[in-house]
């Protein structure tokens, strides 16, 4: 494994941090909507299967 001086680490530090490309504005709130949304909709279908679950296990369980 070959060994890199302080300064050379440094030097390829800064030559990848010129590389990095940020989002838009644009792309970050396309990005948080869709967040946002696949959030509510995991919410939805959890709260149905638990819905679900429950009318099951009560049915089952206590006969109501």
């Amino acid at each position: 494994m070959a060994k890199t001086s302080p300064v050379e680490f440094v030097q390829e530090v800064r030559d990848e941090a010129k590389k990095i490309t940020w989002p838009s504005r644009k792309e970050i709130m396309v990005s948080t909507v869709m967040v946002m949304i696949m959030v509510t909709a995991a919410a939805l279908f959890f709260l149905l299967v638990d819905f679900v679950l429950k009318q099951g296990i009560d049915k089952l369980l206590l006969g109501l």
